[in-house]
């Protein structure tokens, strides 16, 4: 049975197998299967058709190339990551429309976030995707040293686990206090799943703590999303 491709990705989302689709902008293979390394709309282009049989003089042979997979591609969504989040109270929920309800991260929530700063004590992120939600405000998120990892806490190097710009998965522990959620990457589904090279290239997944970048070979410590 054929399944189609969702319209919306987040990353780290499996998109689908290599044997059906090519690798386009915004993803990444890993283990035969494609997966999206950005927050935006999915597209997949249509595969050129194959050229039909090659007309000989005294006979019709058929062309020896292969059939080319479609493309599939993820486009950074404009409105998803709008930068400033959220309209205020001129947006369209009091200019007649109807307003939706705010959606906002709760103990025990799987969270997209995005780092912004790191300490050797934490890193600081903002809270873009709460479920399969995109949040119309970004909220403030902190993950400790200690939530990590699960096991060698002792030995966990913010630096060493996150970048800023990283897209990271996580789990939603603690409301904490007034100014940030606590949150934790301390399972393997949980931790980073989009990262940049210091060449500004999308990176992808080598191991339980790399990345790669594809274009230079260079890889980057991380603290990795085992792919869902």
């Amino acid at each position: 049975m054929t399944t189609t491709a969702p319209t919306l990705a987040i990353p780290g989302q499996l998109l689908g197998p290599a044997t059906r689709y090519q690798p386009g902008p915004g993803t990444h293979l890993h283990e035969a299967q494609l997966y999206s390394s950005l927050l935006g709309q999915v597209h997949t282009t249509a595969a050129a058709r194959a050229p039909g049989p090659v007309k000989r003089l005294t006979k019709i042979t058929p062309a020896p190339v292969p059939a080319e997979l479609p493309t599939i591609s993820v486009m950074p969504s404009s409105s998803a990551m709008a930068s400033g989040g959220f309209q205020g109270d001129e947006g369209e929920g009091r200019s007649g429309g109807a307003k939706k309800r705010e959606v906002l991260p709760e103990v025990g929530n799987v969270v997209l976030a995005r780092v912004v700063r790191i300490t050797p004590r934490q890193a600081v992120v903002v809270i873009c995707v709460c479920g399969d939600t995109v949040l119309e405000a970004e909220w403030q998120g902190v993950i400790r040293v200690q939530d990590v990892r699960a096991t060698e806490k002792d030995r966990v190097k913010v630096y060493e686990s996150f970048r800023p710009g990283d897209i990271v998965r996580a789990e939603v522990i603690s409301l904490g206090d007034q100014a940030n959620y606590y949150l934790s990457t301390a399972r393997n589904e949980l931790g980073v799943v989009s990262a940049m090279s210091e060449a500004g290239n999308t990176m992808t997944p080598v191991s339980w703590k790399e990345f790669r970048d594809p274009e230079t070979g260079v890889t980057e410590l991380r603290k990795v999303a085992k792919p869902q």
